[in-house]
């Protein structure tokens, strides 16, 4: 393994996709980064996912300027991750929405997300001198809620923890579409960091039951049509399945986290080998997964200084 970061090297402009998900709905995606996704309705626009800078940002405005004038009204963020949040000034959106448990993440740890991202992920950070501060929500809840784009309807709810703790999903019923943030994912690893392993699967089933057409996941292309879907589905489940197992089993006999990297390896390098962000995010949800085995049900904070820690243990 590498002594850097597995990211850090990752210097490649990656290839914009714009791809039709539904009418009116669109998911930008570029070989496993950060995707967005774009809900046109009658009046304006919901943008979800905001990238990690408002230079990431304006290749999505681009995007949505090619199929409509119509203004950007709503930015709507999944989670509180700053690769997913800090690009938001871009939209000059009026109204910003996450939880209420996301917002809450904010103020417990999202300058710290914020600072060992920024070392994790150097090519998403670039232009980041423009980004003006922490992202905060004009707009938060608990549980549901609706927003009207015109005669179009958005359900933006809580389905139960996964990625974090404050995951949401936006549920567009007129073409039974979902934009699920990182809580889905496809041929790209899943992070992990700030997961709760013992509810993922449980999310995850949340979302199948509406039985959709499309979906959105948060990496990786665009899923169209239920076998794909559901395949992408059960494959996020055995991700997050295969990895937990694996660190549990170590911890269970008491042995160390360098041990239970070596045995989720065994269990998900032939699986999951070639997924995008695989290495960069393997150690994250080795440490996170021995953590919730050994009883620490709240994620621990990742910060600059923790992340190099983990990194330099197991290097060995």
């Amino acid at each position: 393994m590498s002594k850097q970061f597995a990211s850090a090297g990752d210097m490649a402009e990656k290839n914009v996709s714009f791809s039709q998900i539904g009418e009116g709905l669109y998911a930008f995606t570029a070989e496993g980064d950060p995707n967005s996704g774009v809900i046109i309705g009658d009046e304006s626009v919901m943008i979800v996912e905001a990238q990690a800078t408002p230079r990431l940002a304006r290749k999505v405005i681009e995007c949505v300027r090619s199929v409509t004038d119509k203004p950007i009204s709503h930015v709507v963020l999944t989670h509180y991750h700053a690769v997913r949040v800090l690009g938001a000034s871009a939209f000059d959106a009026r109204e910003i929405i996450m939880s209420d448990k996301a917002r809450s993440m904010v103020v417990e740890r999202g300058q710290e997300d914020w600072d060992s991202e920024f070392d994790r992920f150097p090519r998403l950070f670039q232009g980041h001198e423009e980004i003006p501060g922490l992202t905060w929500p004009t707009l938060s809840f608990t549980g549901s809620m609706t927003v009207w784009l015109g005669n179009r309807r958005v359900d933006i709810k809580q389905v139960g923890r996964a990625h974090t703790a404050g995951d949401i999903v936006i549920h567009v019923p007129d073409e039974n579409v979902m934009f699920t943030g990182d809580i889905v994912e496809y041929h790209s690893a899943c992070y992990c960091g700030d997961g709760h392993f013992a509810d993922w699967p449980v999310t995850l089933e949340a979302i199948r039951a509406h039985d959709l057409a499309a979906i959105a996941p948060g990496r990786g292309d665009a899923l169209t049509g239920s076998d794909m879907v559901n395949k992408a589905l059960d494959n996020t489940a055995d991700f997050v399945r295969s990895t937990y197992d694996a660190a549990a089993k170590v911890a269970a006999k008491g042995g160390s986290l360098k041990e239970a990297m070596a045995a989720v390896r065994t269990a998900c390098d032939p699986k999951f080998g070639d997924y995008a962000i695989y290495e960069h995010c393997l150690p994250f949800n080795v440490a996170r997964a021995y953590d919730e085995a050994r009883g620490i049900e709240h994620p621990r904070i990742w910060t600059a200084a923790r992340d190099k820690e983990m990194w330099s243990q197991l290097q060995g």
